[in-house]
């Protein structure tokens, strides 16, 4: 994993930006749920009325307030209006209206249980005989309960008629409103604020306003809130999606060049340890999880810990004594991803290893389909890839089958949790502790934390996978080439190159082997003559030619270069002197122009013409329609073995090397275009280096040096002649070739 969040790092910018959208998203997302509260509560069942401060209020109603509350708070905030008949309130700022709401709730509620005392005894379990009882009596002075004692013998407090407050009042200088609180202190301030408000509701009906225009103004106003914060939202969720799928495509676009630009720098020691296949499997299905991981990772693993957080602190500020419920779900959910992710990591790792095989297969399948058919294996094949095919699939289906069970548990959580709140919300709307709009509010808010973890269980699904294929990413990125330069190159030492190539004492062995392939080759390659290999097959006649490139390092001698030791040029510097034909030909898509121009973009038309007749591709290229801008298919299937390897020749020929490696590249040529090439490459490459790797002794029989190897070791040195004439290893592979009249040199 920390493969994929260094790959986000890089892009630290960006994820910042997505970070800040996404708190954008969040706070709207959470502010919602208050609004549904609001509307519920406030524009519902309380007709828009936000607190219980009255806009206006009849005289009565103000002096009996001016007796509940403290003194002279009434006459700081309200003022008879002569034009009106009411009692208003001056200029509030919002701070003023909070201090004169708390100033008024307790008053009110007292106002309005005096206006409906039978109704509260009777939701009390009381009756009149225990109102009597008590000394109550209904006051004959605004609706005031002269028998307050009654009712707040349930909250254990005493209360007194208006004509008693008034007489504390005047006994005492200060307001009874300590002890007459004191019997509100088992309800919550939601409650006692709903209460107030029902009073203000009558008090506004009985002053003629019209409730339902205020109602009808609430609501909409706030579901304008709502929509202008729903819009908001959206617009943050689309940049945030937008940027989130740029990096994400970044991301991946960096890797393919990193991985690309890396195995570039390869030797053939690491493409023999990584392999094709795996290697193309790296570069597009792995990259494409870590792409599109990497995508689910912006837009939902750092959405949700936001929208938990926030969540959490709505819960909160909500006090509705709820919030264990919370705890038991994310400790639910919590325990269900661990069992989950234990159960499924490991089968995501067998199953990166089993693409590769199926992957393997297939291209082994595709590149032999010719052999398969002319050997009959169909159905031999068929069921090779019928095994590799099964074992992923029942890989898959194992793993897919465990992560199945998530969503049906995560949705059994989230709607038992919901239950759960219904229940417990249930009972504290029954007792007077909630309101119906606070419940509904804690259900949206936990659902949203419940959803947070939910996103991250979602991608917990994708993670395991992708983190898999991070490692096998940054395992290639990481692997350095065996073959390096060294810190400090001789590529300026010379003006001039003559391409004097010279083995000393070398030897060679491969990587895990436990003997070596080469040992002991010395020989020079001089400049203007053409040096021939030949040996029996497994020899080490292509090895020692990758050695010269350096696709391969010596592991003892050396080999030089006009006297240079080709370690101490750069890559790109040998290579620039050298034209290599491999043996088994490659073009590229594109034209034949484009393939004898590969070498270099300073290879004019004419070198390209004239390297194409040394190579005796000239007639079969005239001959096509578009000549040299005939289609080359990919890897040359439209051409001919032939004439694929004389285009392959032509091409190593246009770079006008210093040193010419042909390794047994003459096998699919017939015996007059071999000669012909041959003698056209002597007339017109007279002074390079030529090195030919050859199984026909009628390919080299002018060489000027032939080298004969034999299990990795020069068993023989000189011309054909010299050969011929002293050494057995030539002798027998000349006699397997030629005639007698051909040995006793009547042909050549």
């Amino acid at each position: 994993m920390k493969h994929i969040f260094g790959n986000l790092l890089r892009h630290r910018l960006s994820v910042l930006a997505i970070m800040l959208l996404l708190v954008l998203q969040a706070y709207c997302d959470l502010a919602q749920p208050g609004y549904t509260s609001r509307i519920v509560d406030v524009g519902l069942q309380q007709y828009g009325i936000e607190d219980c401060v009255m806009e206006q209020m009849r005289p009565e109603t103000g002096e009996a307030l001016r007796l509940l509350m403290p003194e002279g708070k009434f006459d700081e905030f309200y003022a008879y209006n002569k034009a009106s008949g009411f009692y208003e309130p001056g200029e509030l700022t919002k701070e003023q209206r909070e201090a004169l709401a708390g100033q008024l709730r307790q008053p009110l509620v007292m106002l309005y249980a005096g206006s409906h005392m039978e109704e509260l005894l009777e939701q009390n379990g009381m009756d009149a005989d225990a109102l009597e009882k008590n000394g109550a009596g209904q006051s004959k002075n605004g609706g005031m309960p002269s028998g307050m004692e009654a009712l707040s013998a349930e909250n254990g407090t005493d209360t007194a008629e208006k004509g008693s407050v008034e007489q504390q009042k005047k006994d005492q200088g200060t307001p009874g409103m300590e002890q007459i609180s004191m019997g509100f202190g088992e309800i919550s301030d939601s409650i006692l604020e709903q209460i107030a408000v029902q009073r203000v509701l009558e008090e506004y009906e009985a002053c003629d306003v019209d409730l339902d225009w205020m109602q009808r103004s609430y609501l909409l106003k706030t579901g304008a809130k709502m929509l202008g914060l729903s819009i908001l939202m959206l617009a943050a969720a689309i940049a945030c999606g937008y940027l989130s799928a740029k990096t994400a495509a970044k991301i991946g676009m960096e890797l393919r060049g990193r991985v690309f630009q890396n195995v570039l720098g390869f030797s053939n020691v690491e493409m023999n340890r990584f392999s094709t296949a795996s290697l193309i499997t790296r570069s597009t299905n792995d990259i494409q999880q870590i792409q599109m991981v990497s995508v689910m990772l912006l837009r939902m693993v750092l959405y949700a810990p936001i929208l938990g957080i926030g969540g959490v602190l709505k819960v909160m500020a909500t006090r509705t004594g709820m919030g264990w419920i919370i705890v038991v779900a994310v400790v639910a959910i919590t325990s269900l991803v661990l069992i989950l992710m234990g159960i499924t990591l490991p089968k995501f790792k067998i199953m990166q290893k089993l693409v590769d095989r199926l992957n393997l297969v297939s291209r082994e399948i595709l590149t032999g389909l010719p052999v398969i058919r002319a050997f009959s294996r169909e159905k031999f094949e068929e069921e090779r890839f019928d095994v590799a095919n099964k074992n992923l699939m029942s890989t898959q289906l194992f793993a897919n089958r465990v992560m199945t069970m998530m969503m049906p548990a995560m949705m059994l959580i989230m709607n038992g949790v919901s239950v759960l709140i219904v229940w417990v919300g249930g009972h504290g709307i029954d007792v007077g502790n909630l309101q119906v709009g606070d419940m509904i509010a804690f259900i949206t808010y936990t659902m949203q934390i419940i959803m947070s973890f939910l996103m991250i269980t979602m991608i917990s699904v994708m993670l395991p996978r992708a983190g898999v294929a991070a490692e096998r990413i940054d395992e290639v990125i990481r692997t350095d080439s065996s073959i390096s330069d060294a810190a400090k190159t001789r590529d300026a030492e010379r003006g001039v190159w003559h391409g004097r190539v010279e083995f000393s004492d070398v030897s060679f062995r491969y990587a895990g082997a436990d003997e070596n392939a080469l040992e002991h080759i010395s020989f020079v390659a001089q400049p203007g003559k053409t040096t021939a290999i030949i040996g029996s097959t497994g020899c080490g006649k292509s090895t020692l030619v990758h050695l010269i490139p350096r696709f391969y390092d010596v592991t003892g001698g050396k080999i030089t270069l006009d006297g240079i030791d080709i370690r101490e040029l750069s890559q790109a510097k040998l290579r620039s002197l050298l034209g290599i034909v491999p043996q088994k030909g490659v073009l590229f898509s594109g034209d034949i122009a484009s393939n004898l121009k590969f070498g270099g973009d300073d290879i004019s038309d004419a070198q390209m013409r004239e390297a194409a007749e040394i190579a005796q591709a000239l007639d079969f290229i005239e001959e096509k329609k578009d000549g040299f801008h005939s289609e080359i298919a990919q890897g040359g299937t439209n051409v001919s073995g032939g004439q694929k390897q004389r285009l392959s020749i032509a091409r190593a020929i246009a770079k006008q090397p210093k040193v010419l490696i042909f390794d047994d590249s003459f096998s699919a040529l017939d015996y007059k275009t071999d000669a012909a090439l041959r003698k056209a490459l002597a007339r017109k490459t007279g002074d390079a280096a030529v090195i030919i790797v050859a199984q026909r002794i009628n390919t080299i029989l002018h060489a000027d040096q032939i080298l004969v190897l034999e299990d990795g070791q020069i068993v023989g040195k000189g011309t054909h002649e010299e050969l011929l004439a002293g050494c057995e290893a030539y002798q027998e592979i000349a006699g397997s070739q030629m005639s007698e009249e051909e040995l006793r040199g009547g042909v050549r």
